[in-house]
């Protein structure tokens, strides 16, 4: 790159990664490098090298995925490369001039593998390889970590930077058996879009609302989801809806959550509270903890593509790379660090959750009340309809406007219902992940169950603050389902996202119960068919019992600082 081209380079790298110092290194690119897998197929890959003298105990640094070579993962691939750090950045199977056909999550293993074997005989790799990147990009390091430990420990990978991500796609498409219809089908059209390189629609994708994209939330069956939104049938979304169960084979051979603990090398790992992989890395990260590992974790007030992630991911990264290649100071005073929303401020924590977190048990009284006493009995019903599915509202998302939102407009919908604890005395912090147990009976033999957790303010605000949702009666759920009691109650255990959130003096503890979050979760049709089918939506009478001796109720995790 000569003078002009170094400093737009630069001048970019601080627009995007406002926060981040270009580091002292001009940078070489080499472009669409072939290298060669197990089966003859070639895929390219971009080296981005630093120009004089590095450090030679810098590790390479490898970043395969399938968004390309430029944009937002380019920039944060070039400002590693300023720091010293050679980086191959290679294009997935199937995408962006890489040869074969791109199956999501199916080829990441074997290729990653092939191509951890080749850079570690290149000129440049400097002995050390490491990998890097963000959600399809992190996946790509969970598929080669853990087997290369195990079978081929010479080549496996000797550090991670694991960004907003996870091991196992399935767990979050199918979320406690409820399809992720938004990001599984607007992830879908815009990979299609790249294959096919539609990129004026790729654009006006991002900029504005989709017109298409929206009708074919409305689709129905599921499986004609894709042919509304792009007008073909796309072979990995076909599978994904007609394989409801995770245990089918189909999911099980792309997961990789059972080889976490044998990874070895050092974890960084950085996420945020409204992040669509949080749940899953967090249970990564304790599974690291549990085996004697001590990865380092960052979580903040940030969703999946939050700008405000760019700089901590980068500068975090470095800092983690040099203290245990270079032996550097790090600046950390604890392995984790956790933005508490509500108070907005850091803290440093030996583990997540922190230690002393205590169980609080919150019971749902039928009077639309939220107490630590038991109720006196009584039920609380409403009405799903799926020709009118309760709308999503916020939550996690594949979009920037990932966070809080006012929830007081949608709670006066006749399909939501609400349990509303009375004004704080003092303030509360929950820490971890709460666990709603409802006692449900549904009309229909297949239901869900939505809950958010909300923080009322005194000013009437009712903020977002975590929510879960599960499925029972369905294919995907009939291994888990809990059994009903005489009456047709069951107790349904619904898990919510992980927080770290401050509840102030004066403010109110809700908890907000639905049957739906659409087009978030696809609706529920009610009637327990296979979601790649089923066309036909059936209203159902939804009941919550209040029964003193089998309570619904919410456990908090909370944590006294």
């Amino acid at each position: 790159m000569n003078m002009l081209r170094q400093r737009l380079s630069r001048w970019i790298q601080a627009r995007v990664l406002q926060g981040v110092v270009p580091g002292p290194h001009d940078i070489a690119i080499r472009k669409n490098l072939r290298v060669s897998m197990d089966d003859g197929i070639e895929l390219l890959a971009d080296l981005i090298t630093p120009l004089g003298e590095t450090d030679p105990r810098l590790p390479a640094i490898v970043i395969r995925g399938p968004y390309g070579r430029s944009g937002p993962v380019a920039n944060q691939a070039r400002a590693l490369a300023r720091e010293g750090f050679p980086v191959l950045f290679q294009s997935c199977r199937g995408t962006w001039g890489s040869g074969g056909v791109f199956t999501p999550q199916i080829d990441e293993q074997r290729d990653g593998i092939a191509t951890h074997r080749w850079v570690r005989k290149q000129p440049w790799c400097t002995g050390s390889v490491v990998t890097y990147g963000p959600s399809y990009m992190g996946f790509t390091q969970w598929a080669v970590a853990g087997k290369l430990q195990k079978e081929d420990p010479a080549i496996a990978p000797d550090a991670l930077c694991l960004l907003v991500t996870m091991p196992d796609f399935g767990a979050i498409t199918w979320d406690n058996a409820a399809f992720s219809l938004r990001n599984a089908l607007g992830w879908t059209q815009m990979m299609d879009r790249m294959i096919h390189r539609e990129m004026l629609a790729l654009v006006l994708g991002q900029l504005r609302p989709d017109s298409k994209l929206r009708k074919a939330f409305d689709a129905l069956p599921l499986a004609d989801g894709d042919r509304t939104a792009n007008g073909r049938r796309v072979h990995w979304y076909q599978d994904w809806v007609a394989h409801e169960q995770l245990t089918d084979e189909y999911w099980t051979q792309q997961s990789h959550t059972a080889s976490v603990p044998e990874v070895t090398a050092p974890v960084f790992m950085i996420t945020g509270w409204y992040d669509i992989f949080l749940p899953w890395q967090l249970r990564n990260y304790a599974q690291l903890v549990e085996a004697g590992r001590t990865p380092r974790l960052t979580l903040g007030p940030w969703g999946h593509i939050s700008r405000g992630m760019g700089a901590p991911t980068i500068n975090e990264s470095v800092e983690f790379l040099r203290e245990h290649f270079t032996g550097a100071p790090s600046t950390r005073a604890a392995p984790v660090r956790a933005y508490l929303t509500g108070a907005e401020h850091w803290h440093d924590l030996q583990s997540w959750p922190p230690p002393g977190t205590v169980t609080d048990v919150r019971y749902l009284q039928s009077a639309g009340g939220l107490a630590t006493e038991r109720p006196e009995g009584g039920t609380t019903s409403y009405v799903y309809d799926p020709a009118d599915p309760t709308p999503a509202l916020g939550g996690p998302s594949l979009q920037p406007n990932s966070g809080p939102v006012d929830n007081t407009a949608h709670e006066r919908r006749g399909d939501v219902t609400v349990f509303r604890g009375e004004p704080l005395g003092a303030p509360v912090t929950v820490a971890g992940e709460p666990v709603a147990r409802i006692r449900f009976r549904s009309s229909q033999p297949s239901a869900d169950l939505f809950v958010r957790i909300c923080d009322v303010h005194p000013d009437g605000r009712s903020m977002t603050v975590c929510d879960g949702i599960r499925r029972i009666g369905s294919i995907g759920s009939a291994a888990t389902d809990p059994e009903p009691d005489a009456d047709g109650f069951r107790e349904v255990e619904v898990p919510l996202w992980p927080t770290f959130h401050r509840f102030g003096s004066g403010h109110r503890i809700s908890v907000q119960i639905s049957s739906g979050a659409h087009p978030r979760y696809a609706r529920n049709p009610g009637s327990g068919e296979p979601a790649v089918t089923a066309a036909t939506l059936h209203r159902a009478t939804q009941e919550i019992s209040h029964d003193s001796a089998a309570p619904s109720r919410i456990d908090l995790p909370v944590w006294s600082s």
